[in-house]
C-alpha cells in the first residue's frame, strides 16, 4: 500500500477502519506500524493545508 499517493478519504477511511479492528480485536504489529503511517500522512496534509491558508493572509494596513 503506497500511503503517499493516497487520497485524504481514503486514508482517513482506512485510519477508522483500523481504529475500529483494534477496538474490536486488536491489531497486528504490521497494522499498528502502517496505522502510525497513516495517522501520521494525515496530520502531515492538515499541516500543509494549514500553512498555505496562513500564507495567504495578508495583514492589514
Amino acid at each position: 500500500m503506497n500511503i503517499e499517493h493516497m487520497k485524504i478519504e481514503e486514508v482517513i477511511e482506512e485510519i477508522n477502519s483500523l481504529y475500529k479492528k483494534s477496538k474490536e480485536e486488536g491489531l497486528n504489529a504490521q497494522e499498528k506500524e502502517l496505522q502510525q503511517k497513516l495517522r501520521r500522512r494525515y496530520i502531515d496534509n492538515v499541516k500543509r493545508n494549514f500553512r498555505v491558508q496562513l500564507e495567504g493572509i495578508e495583514p492589514k494596513k
